[in-house]
């Protein structure tokens, strides 16, 4: 069986991997029974590949006051604003699996504003969203809007930041169009 395409781009793989990373693949494959095509795509340049898991790490992984579902929950609205058909399918499996909601996870993918969210969530998507669609339009009002849900200024620099790298990673995935695992379609369903 061929493998399926990652990207509709040729960068020249010839297939031999790093050491580095191929521990981290290893990693990801016992961690998570996969790995993610995004992971592969950039996998061509071990700079640019420590580059992205890095600070995906920091900002999806590493502590912090929003939640690994608060995080997860932030990319897939934005990455709906952008139409990202990677990162809904991966982050949307996410949700759907940290939530234990099913619906929620489709309810995200397709519009966050008919989902049953808690004040602090529909301020937090709000503010991602606006973010996304009109960042010169951002004005302390907007960061108010967060402190008066509950967050701090420290949490409205991650929701921005977060919401700020899947922009970046949107149109990365959108400039290349980069496919998601087909194993993501049927997590937490």
């Amino acid at each position: 069986m061929t493998e399926k395409r990652i990207t509709a781009l040729d960068m020249g793989d010839d297939g031999a991997l790093s050491p580095e990373t191929q521990k981290y693949f290893g990693i990801c494959e016992e961690k998570l029974g996969l790995v993610p095509n995004v992971l592969k795509a950039y996998a061509f340049d071990d700079a640019k590949l420590r580059a992205f898991t890095d600070m995906y790490n920091d900002l999806m992984l590493a502590e912090s006051s929003l939640s690994k579902l608060e995080r997860e929950m932030i990319a897939v609205a934005v990455s709906s604003v952008n139409r990202c058909f990677y990162c809904l399918t991966a982050h949307g499996a996410a949700v759907r699996d940290l939530s234990g909601d099913p619906i929620l996870g489709e309810l995200m993918v397709m519009n966050y504003r008919v989902a049953d969210l808690s004040v602090r969530h529909r301020a937090m998507l709000d503010f991602a969203v606006k973010l996304t669609e009109r960042p010169a339009e951002i004005l302390e009002q907007d960061r108010q809007d967060l402190r008066d849900a509950g967050f701090s200024d420290r949490d409205i620099f991650d929701v921005a930041s977060v919401a700020a790298f899947f922009n970046m990673t949107n149109r990365v995935a959108a400039a290349t169009d980069m496919r998601p695992n087909d194993e993501y379609h049927s997590m937490a369903r």
